[in-house]
């Protein structure tokens, strides 16, 4: 990927939209008559509350609280679809069916299905170019069926955003469609979503996380339902959350340099190790930005750390999250138009 299809896709998501089909992600159906129970019991979503048209996203923890998989729950007449990373479903259904006793629940992989993420400030007039009034007023955290898919006014990434459900070939018309319809609509590269997750802070599972991560530290309160009963990591949450006793959290880095250190590199306060590095992805220009999960003593914005790996060592600063974005990039839209 060159440095101008860098700038003109991170350009796309903050001041216009862009698309790609999602690959790495799996859709699962939850049925049975206790699939409300359970879920609400086993996640950090009030599933209780979730009414059909409705979406949430959801941590299912252990009972330590450490994070086995974060998912967005989708809630239908009849069944529960549930939305993650790929190789993150058999570590979660292992998790589940660990506390599955006597409960009528079923779980299947629906392979066949497809997703559309359309990213952007202009991505809801977009997708509504191709769908009639209904997915205009669709509100964030629903979603409905229209023309043989499911459309969702999903904010996965913490920004406008709309994702498209269904069959591959379905999915593979309406993409095509809405190019057709919008001409300046722009296919996006899989590192420029990564730029916008990791801009937003989200922090992946598996990569800013390992199994000894508690959930707070990796900041997803987002995905907690902090009113609702007793789920599985519950007492570990709001013993953290009412003591403040956090030593380590999810932190944003500003990297050096023109290559990446690779995920899992060592970050240092002087000569004293603070954390790891987890994702990490170009800019538009040079340097790149990263998520590490960082000791205390490196919290403030502006400290300055080292990120060393098998290759060297990277100069870094500390950013609040989420980063700003690069304004000095988007302006350069305003000079051509």
């Amino acid at each position: 990927m060159n440095q101008l299809d860098r700038q003109l896709e991170y350009e796309a998501i903050h001041c216009g939209a862009g698309l790609r089909k999602i690959d790495n992600r799996v859709v699962v159906r939850v049925s049975g008559d206790d699939r409300i129970t359970f879920l609400h019991g086993m996640s950090s979503a009030d599933v209780k509350k979730l009414a059909p048209g409705g979406l949430a996203p959801a941590l299912f923890l252990t009972e330590h609280a450490h994070v086995v998989a974060y998912v967005f729950i989708y809630a239908l007449d009849e069944v529960f679809l549930l939305e993650l990373d790929r190789n993150r479903w058999p570590i979660l259904r292992q998790h589940l069916e660990r506390f599955l006793v006597a409960d009528d629940v079923e779980f299947e992989e629906l392979d066949d299905l497809a997703l559309l993420d359309v990213e952007g400030p202009a991505s809801g007039e977009i997708v509504a170019s191709c769908f009639d009034d209904d997915v205009h007023t669709l509100k964030p955290w629903r979603h409905l069926v229209q023309n043989d898919v499911r459309v969702a006014n999903l904010p996965r990434y913490g920004g406008h955003a709309f994702t498209i459900l269904g069959d591959d070939a379905a999915v593979t018309r309406i993409a095509e469609r809405l190019r057709e319809l919008n001409p300046r609509l722009r296919g996006l590269h899989p590192e420029t979503l990564e730029v916008l997750r990791i801009e937003n802070g989200l922090a992946s599972v598996g990569t800013d996380t390992n199994e000894r991560t508690l959930a707070l530290e990796a900041r997803f309160e987002a995905a907690i339902a902090f009113n609702k009963g007793c789920y599985v990591g519950q007492e570990t949450v709001e013993r953290a959350t009412s003591h403040g006793s956090l030593k380590r959290r999810l932190c944003g880095l500003y990297i050096e340099g023109t290559e990446n250190p690779e995920p899992g590199a060592v970050v240092k306060l002087g000569d004293k190790e603070v954390g790891h590095l987890g994702s990490v992805a170009r800019l538009p220009t040079n340097g790149a930005i990263g998520l590490a999960i960082l000791h205390h003593s490196a919290w403030p914005a502006g400290t300055k750390v080292s990120v060393s790996d098998r290759r060297g060592i990277f100069a870094a600063t500390v950013c609040e999250l989420p980063f700003p974005p690069q304004s000095h990039v988007l302006s350069t839209r305003i000079a051509r138009t």
